[in-house]
């Protein structure tokens, strides 16, 4: 995802954004996605006139950003996944009640 994200940013002139740009981005992104967190689960329905986004598009829009602020500053988000899990997996091994296997 990536590498595919780099090849459509790369193909204009004004490249990424930079990090303070890209952080307010992702807070507008968040901001829309609890709007419709709210609509679809909390007690506050649509105006009819509003547009129907959807949870999936809000959650591919920071998905999107947060690629790009990855890109901008270098950051590999798989080594970066891996390592969260393992500080979950060390950390919180035992914090939660586990799912019997058997």
């Amino acid at each position: 995802m990536q590498r595919e994200v780099d090849r459509y940013i790369s193909q204009f002139k004004e490249g990424y954004f930079s990090p303070l740009t890209m952080l307010a981005r992702m807070s507008e992104e968040v901001g829309e996605l609890a709007r419709e967190v709210n609509h679809t689960y909390g007690e506050k329905p649509k105006k009819k006139d509003e547009p129907d986004n959807s949870i999936e598009l809000e959650l591919g829009d920071i998905l999107f950003i947060t690629i790009c602020f990855a890109n901008s500053l270098g950051i590999n988000l798989t080594e970066a996944h891996d390592q969260v899990m393992h500080k979950f997996a060390t950390r919180d091994a035992d914090r939660w009640t586990k799912k019997d296997t058997e």
